[in-house]
């Protein structure tokens, strides 16, 4: 199945002893079911999961494994290069201007154009530049797939003249340079011609390199940990938390905007964090007993230990900051940003990453410390979701996303785009279907992040742990009397 470190995708297992041929579920005896994410599975260690079996009150129905496996042929890239001899003169003027053409054969016996050399000119004895394809374009994955090969003379008009074509295929380009891999161009029509036609000349590869993508599940199946830190915005232009129109409001029936966002993102990135411990912090408020203003405090209340068990843990210690702070101001963001860098900071091995995920309403008061803050983090291996809540205007936030102009501060240059911003007022749902319009929300914010991850692993040149070894059940052995 297609997976999005985005999307939440859940499944369901069941399980049954077949007692009969019947196609039909309820023939046959419930042994219990599963629930679980993709996310999950991906997420644990070595992406193994272990999971019990349930859906048969009082009864222990036993446990399951699921593992994940990233489908590999379709990451690697080939570096080629081939040059030809001998090739036949079509101009009248001057020699050739050779190019080559590669198409990959489909199912239906059709050909696809997959790749174009650029033109030598003048030469019959071309050495093409090396060039980089996917194996997927070159041959949808399939070694053994027939590859044809047209060799052209350029011509400006556009009417390339047609010198002749060769067939062969991944596996046997893989052999390298070799006698194997000089290929004879056949021109059809000449051949039919002429009795004495041997060939329009030669192409042969003189080098064959794979090279394999690696991707974010490879980080993940290495054991890379992702930690998810939550800061809100605590300034008194929320409103009072007792009002209904306040962006705070604690509705007994429903989630505010703030726990609507917090839930929507928490609940994807909380797969790829073991011990499900997340530091939730606020900003803008003053503080009990003195009263004094805070622009990053822990909502649970332990600055010492701002860690909170789960996403439950996190609304719990937000809903018990409203009731204890005060609104207040200004609304300030590099605090909170620098906090996380801290952390960052201190482990650039790629042993884990860390996405902050800030949620405010609005208008910033700290610009240029803010920028300044971001492009010291590009640096580090974080990224940054911003979700503006409520009708304020977010033209600042804008500027901070930097996906139309890259953000710098004192004309340094952030070294990788790490900020994500979306407006709330987005995705509300005229018709009331929360789930969906959350799981949109989630879906755009977070569809960065893996590219975001990568350019750092990338720029620092870290490659993944290798993933632990796959699990093997233990083996019985059956003593034998001789």
């Amino acid at each position: 199945m297609d997976y999005f470190f985005e999307e939440r995708e859940n499944l369901r297992f069941d399980f049954y002893d077949v007692d009969s041929k019947s196609p039909n579920l309820s023939k046959h005896d419930f042994l219990g079911q599963m629930f679980c994410t993709l996310g999950e599975i991906v997420g644990s260690q070595g992406s193994r999961l272990e999971k019990s079996i349930v859906g048969i009150p009082g009864k222990k129905c036993g446990t399951v494994i699921v593992t994940a496996e990233e489908l590999g042929c379709c990451r690697d890239s080939v570096l080629m290069q081939f040059c030809a001899n001998k090739l036949d003169k079509k101009d009248f003027f001057g020699k050739s201007d050779p190019f080559l053409v590669f198409h990959r054969s489909n199912e239906d016996g059709s050909f696809t154009i997959c790749h174009k050399t650029e033109v030598v000119k003048n030469t019959l004895n071309p050495v093409w530049q090396a060039f980089k394809i996917s194996v997927r374009a070159l041959c949808n994955g399939d070694y053994d797939r027939t590859i044809k090969v047209e060799v052209y003379d350029w011509d400006r008009d556009g009417s390339h003249d047609f010198i002749g074509e060769f067939t062969t295929s991944y596996r046997e380009l893989s052999r390298g340079q070799s006698q194997f891999n000089v290929y004879e161009v056949i021109n059809p029509k000449k051949k039919g011609k002429k009795k004495k036609y041997v060939n329009s000349g030669t192409v042969t590869l003189l080098s064959f390199l794979i090279e394999t993508e690696v991707s974010f599940l490879d980080y993940i199946k290495g054991g890379t940990q992702i930690n998810f830190t939550v800061a809100i915005d605590f300034t008194a232009s929320n409103g009072n938390p007792s009002q209904p129109t306040s962006l705070h409001y604690m509705n007994p029936y429903q989630l505010n905007a703030y726990g609507m966002a917090l839930r929507a993102v928490g609940e994807i990135i909380q797969d790829y964090d073991s011990d499900k411990m997340f530091p939730a912090l606020g900003f803008g408020a003053r503080l009990p007993p003195d009263g004094r203003v805070s622009h990053e405090f822990a909502l649970n209340g332990n600055p010492q230990n701002p860690y909170c068990h789960g996403i439950d843990g996190v609304m719990e210690a937000y809903y018990r900051s409203l009731k204890c702070v005060q609104l207040y101001g200004p609304t300030n963001f590099a605090p909170v940003i620098n906090h996380v860098a801290r952390y960052a900071a201190s482990v650039k091995d790629g042993s884990q990453y860390f996405v902050l995920l800030i949620i405010t309403d609005g208008v910033i008061s700290d610009m240029a410390q803010t920028k300044e803050s971001i492009v010291n983090a590009s640096k580090l291996p974080m990224s940054i979701i911003i979700v503006g809540v409520g009708p304020a205007e977010f033209d600042a936030m804008e500027e901070l996303d930097g996906d139309v102009v890259r953000i710098s501060s004192r004309g340094r240059f952030a070294e990788r785009d790490i900020v994500q911003f979306v407006p709330f007022r987005d995705y509300i749902d005229r018709s009331g279907n929360h789930v969906l319009s959350m799981a949109r929300l989630a879906k755009d914010v977070l569809a960065e992040i893996p590219e975001q991850f990568l350019s750092y692993m990338r720029v620092r040149g870290i490659k993944p742990s290798p993933a632990p070894p796959p699990y093997t059940p233990p083996i019985h052995v059956l003593q034998t009397q001789i």
